[in-house]
């Protein structure tokens, strides 16, 4: 509707006994004419103008005076369902520049500016135009538009192949100049139309029909549109030969003895044969239109319209009556375009053996699928996390040690890190591991919704509430685990009611006094420092407290280089199941590019660059070629640095090795205590021993 694009939704309101000082502060604020001044109910009652303001001035009032005495008490205003033809006619006759827009409520929904509103009408004549001449020229019919003088305005493309004519050429001609002898006058002077009329011009024979353009009552003009008569008769050979096709296609379908039906890329049915029909116990035009799931409940083909995967030999049981189907997409220039599904019927005994395997089959599945999930350990859960520095095999420690407690836990690290992967394996660990994992994105969701979302609301809390209220992620998350993410963008507001959940672990929803008790663990997440934020009043340094009762802290990948070969490798595999690749593993020269890469972006840049190469490699080796041009140009230039200029990988390396004879010293040269110092294995201990030269 026009009226969605013309009315700004961004606005504010008065009450009866606010000062002029707030109104002040709106207008400057918000950049609008009028301010809606709502009863105690939130109804409209009058308005504050700017004009109101001037009165105010001129009266001598100050900004602490209330604006009660200068509001508009006789409110124009529209409905946010009108019409668009009402809409023009309100815009042509209001007085005044701005209205509010109310709905079927009574509550304001914004305000509609008449110079908006005059400049949307604008564009959308504009896009109507370009419209219309994007229809006309696309149209296989010849349209010639003329003026009420019988000058023409317009001449599409069809028009211009079928005269032979080239492009503007005859703009502003006489439309006699196109087409002798073809009189327009009795439809520019009387508003005759013309339909059917038989022309020839040259060797073409053609049909016109003329339709003179009346508004308000005056020919402002006339549209001519004509057709060669050869395309038509081109067209009904065609039309017969298929047919003619269609015939044989039909007779062909109905002699074999299998079962075939055809439907489009929606799951619509186009086409049943009388075999199938027959099985379905249904006439052809009963089925045809129709969804395949409403004919056959457990019908797979929209999938394969869906998915482009082809399906055979499954056993189908339809009213009790065994089939086995083949599924075939139909693609039309590389297109899935619909689905093809072939039944076999065959005898009875036959199907009923091969469904009963089939079931067996799918039943020992089952179970041995239950069982693997009842097996399956906190051990499980921390394999899935690739580390093999010492900083990241350490945290899995910390994980499987704070797994089990209650306590809240800050996850502290660089975007990217892995922070939320870190929390759920905290969850799917700890005994609330069957409990629901809720995650909140402190920065995603607007302020103003935030509160909502977190506590719930009751019914009619605030204009546009639901009804029945609506439960919040804490809520959700009873029993279970609450993810805060983003926790240093959290509004201050919103900090103060979170750290009496962490206190007394209940809340109340959005406008209701009654308190709710929750079982609930609290994990959080942040890349800001959050000492800096409370030392610039931009965190509470209380809610830190509770939040910080065991910090996690995740290393960038660049400071953890071990991480990034079994990562690399971890991504080849995940993506190679989802893009059905076949990626082998990485060169050399692309593997030493990505572990000179310093990863601004952390574990979430690699594996998008991952991502990227097995999309462009399919088979194969990721070659250099394969990666991106940062990551090309970074690394070379890290390469070519100047004579003297150490890489952050030796960097790295020597800090590790100096760590190691420290550690050995203290040690007294006992290898197996300096592994202990380290938290490494013996064996991973000796691999850095060789690695260094310090045997």
């Amino acid at each position: 509707m026009l009226l969605q694009d013309g009315t700004n939704t961004r606005i504010s309101y008065l009450n009866l006994g606010d000062r002029i000082a707030k109104a002040v502060r709106i207008f400057m604020d918000l950049k609008i004419a009028i301010i809606p001044v709502l009863d105690e109910e939130g109804g409209l009652l009058s308005v504050f103008s700017r004009s109101s303001l001037y009165r105010a001035i001129l009266d001598g009032a100050s900004h602490k005076d209330k604006i009660d005495p200068y509001l508009i008490k006789e409110v124009i205003t529209v409905s946010d369902d009108i019409p668009d033809d009402q809409l023009a006619e309100f815009i042509k006759a209001s007085p005044v520049g701005s209205v509010p827009v109310v709905n079927g409520e009574g509550k304001v929904v914004g305000l509609l500016c008449k110079a908006n509103m005059v400049m949307t009408l604008f564009r959308h004549s504009e896009l109507l135009n370009v419209q219309l001449k994007a229809i006309l020229d696309s149209m296989h019919n010849g349209v010639i538009a003329v003026d009420s003088q019988g000058l023409v305005t317009h001449v599409n493309i069809g028009a211009r192949r079928i005269l032979g004519l080239k492009a503007d050429t005859s703009l502003g001609q006489p439309f006699r100049n196109l087409l002798p002898n073809l009189d327009l006058t009795s439809s520019l002077s009387h508003g005759e139309v013309k339909i059917g009329l038989k022309y020839k011009h040259r060797n073409i024979t053609m049909v016109v029909n003329i339709t003179p353009l009346n508004i308000g009552g005056n020919i402002a003009g006339g549209i001519v549109i004509f057709q060669d008569l050869t395309d038509l008769e081109q067209a009904a050979k065609e039309l017969e030969t298929v047919k003619a096709l269609n015939k044989t296609f039909d007779t062909v379908l109905n002699i074999i003895r299998d079962g075939i039906i055809v439907i489009d890329e929606r799951g619509k049915t186009t086409l049943v044969n009388q075999a199938m029909a027959d099985f379905l116990a249904l006439h052809p035009q009963e089925v045809i239109g129709k969804h395949i799931t409403d004919i056959m409940e457990k019908s797979r083909l929209h999938i394969v319209a869906n998915t482009g995967v082809l399906e055979t030999s499954d056993v189908l049981t339809i009213g009790g009556k065994p089939l086995i189907v083949s599924r075939l997409p139909i693609i039309r220039e590389g297109k899935v375009v619909g689905a093809v599904g072939k039944a076999v019927f065959p005898q009875l005994a036959e199907v009923r053996e091969l469904a009963e395997k089939i079931r067996l089959l799918e039943n020992k599945v089952t179970f041995f699928q239950e069982e693997l999930q009842k097996n399956k350990t906190a051990q499980d859960v921390l394999k899935g996390i690739i580390a093999e520095s010492p900083e990241m095999k350490k945290i899995k420690d910390e994980i499987a040690i704070v797994a089990s407690s209650s306590s809240t836990v800050l996850i502290t690290g660089e975007s990217g890190t892995g922070k939320e992967g870190v929390a759920h394996a905290v969850h799917l660990c700890s005994e609330r591991c069957n409990g629901p994992f809720v995650k909140v994105n402190c920065a995603a969701i607007p302020e103003n919704l935030i509160e909502a979302e977190m506590f719930g609301y009751v019914g009619g809390a605030f204009t546009g509430a639901a009804k029945a209220g609506k439960p919040g992620r804490l809520e959700l998350a009873d029993g279970g685990t609450l993810f805060l993410d983003e926790i240093g963008d959290m509004p201050l507001t919103l900090q103060s009611k979170l750290l009496r959940v962490l206190q007394d672990r209940e809340f109340e929803r959005l406008g209701s006094t009654k308190s709710i008790k929750v079982n609930v663990r609290i994990l959080a997440a942040t890349n800001k420092d959050l000492n800096i934020a409370i030392s610039e009043g931009e965190f509470r340094a209380d809610l830190y407290y509770r939040l910080n009762v065991i910090n996690l802290h995740l290393p960038p990948l660049r400071e953890r280089p071990d991480d990034i070969m079994p990562l690399i490798h971890f991504f080849i595999a995940k993506f190679n199941h989802i893009l059905k690749g076949n990626v082998r593993g990485m060169d050399d020269e692309a593997m030493k590019m990505l572990l000179n890469y310093s990863w601004p972006g952390n574990v979430r840049e690699l594996e998008n660059v991952v991502e990227r190469a097995v999309n462009y490699t399919r088979s194969g080796l990721i070659q250099l070629n394969h990666l991106p041009e940062q990551i090309l140009n970074k690394s070379f230039s890290g390469n070519q640095a100047a004579p003297g200029r150490i890489r952050h990988q030796d960097k790295i390396g020597r800090i590790e090795r100096d760590m190691i004879i420290v550690a050995l010293e203290k040690a007294g040269g006992n290898k197996t205590k300096a592994a202990k110092l380290l938290n490494l294995s013996r064996s991973r201990l000796y691999d850095k021993l060789e690695k260094y030269n310090l045997r």
